[in-house]
């Protein structure tokens, strides 16, 4: 988790490309944290974007 968003965006984007698989960037709490979009099952969190490593980032919202 980590309270920069820029820096949270840098890695969600790394991981998309690593892994090969769409990422989401959600909001809990304070605190932003990345997980592969099919892990993403918590209410308690706040979807702010996704990223597809073939077609790129953008906002959920």
């Amino acid at each position: 988790m980590s309270h920069d968003l820029s820096l949270a965006q840098k890695h969600a984007w790394n991981l998309a490309r690593i892994l090969m698989v769409p990422v989401i960037l959600f909001k809990s709490d304070d605190e932003y944290g990345v997980l592969p979009a099919d892990e993403v099952e918590d209410a308690e969190i706040v979807i702010l974007f996704e990223y597809d490593p073939y077609a790129g980032g953008h906002s959920v919202h």
